[in-house]
């Protein structure tokens, strides 16, 4: 095998890995489990996500965000469309469009809204573990308000 094709084979496997992350994250979210979530992101992890603060730092910020997701979801689900990723030797980064969706503490199903979901990753001790992530929705630069039913 020459170098192309070994680094080639090495990016698949980066690849699998990073999707196999992203599947823990799915699963993380079905499961309500934060130990399983936690697995996923670096200890520094910083997140912009679609709530305040602008600026979420650490593990313990995004494990929170999660928690709180599981006290209004009581069976939440996570779906991933249209993943790609971007996979270089020790950085990587995807994008996709994800929706969190579930049923409310009053028994009322929602389908939740799809967002805009960005991941960046690092290797780290032979891992990759999300770094950074965010989450946006549109918004209407007339009104000023979030644009929260779209569809991919």
């Amino acid at each position: 095998m020459n170098s192309i094709e070994g680094k080639s084979a090495q990016r698949e496997l980066d690849e699998n890995a990073i999707r196999r992350q992203i599947g823990r994250i799915v699963d993380g979210i079905r499961a309500r489990d934060l130990e399983v979530l936690r697995q996923v992101y670096a200890t520094d992890v910083v997140s912009f996500d679609v709530e305040p603060p602008l600026e979420h730092v650490g593990v313990e910020a995004k494990l929170g965000n999660w928690a709180k997701v599981f006290t209004f979801l009581a069976d939440p689900v996570y779906e991933v469309r249209e993943l790609r990723l971007e996979v270089d030797t020790e950085i990587a980064f995807g994008y996709c469009f994800g929706r969190l969706s579930g049923t409310l503490p009053d028994g009322t199903a929602t389908d939740g809204m799809w967002v805009r979901a960005t991941f960046c990753f690092r290797k780290l001790d032979g891992r990759w573990l999300v770094v950074h992530d965010q989450a946006s929705v549109p918004f209407d630069i007339q009104s000023g308000k979030g644009v929260t039913d779209l569809q991919p």
